[in-house]
């Protein structure tokens, strides 16, 4: 199983982006697939969720009704569309996958078998 995270770039404060998280070795829709996002000198920390089967989506309070994820099965592909960005946004963004995470535990990073290499979103002032 691999996950291979792109998209991400430079924008400006109050810019959009859209990073995609590709799965091979997997049929994306029976796994839980979650973006999580490193600042430097911060732990990792949960982002959005879009769960396994039932498509349901669940997202940080920092980021609720700013960004967007989606999933496209036949491409086996995962998307965040970040809108109206601010500075704080500026992170290392992973995705994840999990079969076995539920609702309680999709904030965990030790709930994910499978990881991403990040990919550098830069939010300029």
């Amino acid at each position: 199983v691999q996950l291979q995270a792109s998209g991400g770039g430079l924008v400006q404060t109050g810019g959009s982006l859209r990073v995609s998280c590709a799965a091979s070795g997997l049929t994306s829709n029976t796994y839980t697939i979650t973006w999580f996002r490193q600042a430097p000198g911060k732990e990792r920390e949960f982002v959005a969720t879009i769960f396994r089967n039932s498509g349901r989506q669940s997202y940080s309070d920092s980021v609720k009704g700013r960004f967007a994820i989606s999933r496209d099965n036949a491409r086996s592909m995962v998307s965040l569309q970040m809108n109206s960005l601010k500075p704080d946004d500026t992170a290392v963004y992973y995705c994840a996958a999990s079969r076995s995470v539920i609702l309680s535990t999709m904030s965990l990073a030790g709930s994910y078998h499978y990881w991403g290499q990040g990919t550098l979103v830069t939010v300029s002032s």
